[in-house]
């Protein structure tokens, strides 16, 4: 049960049979271990939190999965690489798009066919993975505002997330979990005025970004409760494999994007923001959410250039197929492979081993950013008070379905 409290006595059998012998300051200790979770909110999911604390201060933190277990790669080994997208948009159901761009980038350097993608596949790839990086990060920093007990910055993030949450269903049929991107395609072409609608956005969005930062980022106690609070020292993050803005925010210029450049994000101008401990210590809960609203300025203007070549250069055409290059059966030769892509929480990669005999994978694992972030909680937690470990939890934003896959 959710805050289910256990006190450990010096001796319980003592206690129980002379009650009056022992005193308060005859106990062993003031510990207790709180249990946040699997239903408190604010573990985002079904998340047992085991909070070992002294009073109000945290002296270790057990995090217990299991509630959710979906058993993604076993489904994966038992199914063709292209049935297997509907799952894998389930993983981080916030952020589907780019977990199929992930997967797709694996099957195809299965195959040979990465170099061999129409240039227009690739910047709608890119358009759609851009929108839903924007709309998991507004869940992000909506839900993180709200677990620390701002409502209005939630209600705010959800009214923005709908406008995309629409483009992404005129695009695929779907509100979250798309099947949009195929093994060498993509399922559609881009409805009809699709990307006159993208730009409609950035022009109405780009100034709300002003908004955001008064709301939630420059806001004086939400710098209190997160400033100088669950700091991560940049050496840790690197030991522990962390990714994403939890890296990026102690300091690294460190994105896939980037550093892999994958599809044609190599000729896209962006930039990588980093933590710079602007109002507490480098690698705080306050460095990861400006490095999300950060990356929402990125990914406006990423947005705004595959507009510009989905309209000019890579413009339709009445020829264009999007799935000239699906192929109709996936039979990759024996190999092993792991492609790896940057979602919104971090890397997402995928394992493959094919036995050249099957179109189904011998072998399948997912890399989740989420499970990986989350394994730094307790290095985060430790000396805390109980109400900064809400702060720190919700700042690496995980999403169980991936944690739990």
């Amino acid at each position: 049960m959710a805050n289910q409290v256990q006190y450990q006595y010096k001796d319980d059998n003592l206690l129980k049979s002379e009650p009056n012998k022992y005193k308060e300051g005859d106990l062993k200790s003031e510990e207790m271990i709180v249990n946040l979770g699997p239903q408190h909110p604010s573990t985002h999911g079904v998340l047992r939190m085991e909070v070992i604390t002294d009073g109000e201060i945290i002296k270790d933190v057990v995090p217990h999965l299991g509630y959710l277990h979906r058993c993604f790669e076993k489904h994966a080994e038992s199914l063709p690489y292209n049935q297997t997208v509907p799952f894998v948009d389930r993983l981080d159901y916030l952020a589907a798009m780019n977990s199929e761009h992930a997967w797709a980038l694996g099957v195809e350097k299965m195959l040979g066919i990465t170099d061999q993608i129409p240039k227009r596949v690739e910047y709608i790839r890119v358009l759609v993975a851009e929108l839903n990086r924007m709309a998991s990060h507004f869940v992000a920093i909506g839900t993180y505002a709200m677990d620390i007990g701002a409502f209005t910055p939630f209600l705010w993030m959800m009214r923005d997330r709908e406008h995309i949450i629409r483009l992404l269903e005129w695009a695929s049929g779907a509100r979250m979990l798309y099947n949009y991107i195929w093994v060498g395609g993509v399922f559609y072409d881009l409805p009809v005025g699709f990307e006159e609608r993208c730009k409609q956005f950035v022009d109405y969005f780009r100034p709300k970004l002003d908004e955001l930062k008064r709301l939630i980022i420059d806001n004086k106690i939400f710098v209190e409760r997160t400033a100088n609070v669950g700091v991560l020292p940049l050496d840790l993050a690197i030991n522990y494999g962390v990714t994403g803005p939890m890296l990026r925010g102690s300091g690294l210029r460190y994105d896939l994007r980037k550093v892999d450049a994958y599809s044609v994000y190599p000729e896209i101008d962006f930039e990588v923001p980093v933590g710079e401990g602007l109002m507490g210590t480098k690698g705080d809960c306050w460095d990861r959410t400006y490095v999300r609203v950060l990356e929402v300025k990125e990914s406006l203007k990423i947005i705004e250039q595959c507009v510009e070549k989905l309209t000019g250069e890579h413009k339709r055409t009445p020829d264009f197929d999007p799935h000239a290059l699906v192929p109709k059966k996936i039979r990759p030769k024996a190999q092993e492979v792991y492609a790896r892509a940057e979602s919104p929480k971090g890397e997402l990669g995928f394992y493959f081993r094919a036995n050249g005999k099957s179109d189904v994978p011998y072998r399948c694992k997912a890399r989740s950013c989420c499970f990986v972030n989350l394994s730094i909680i307790s290095e985060l937690s430790r000396g805390s008070l109980i109400a900064d470990f809400i702060a720190i939890l919700g700042s690496i934003d995980i999403v169980l379905g991936e944690v739990d896959r």
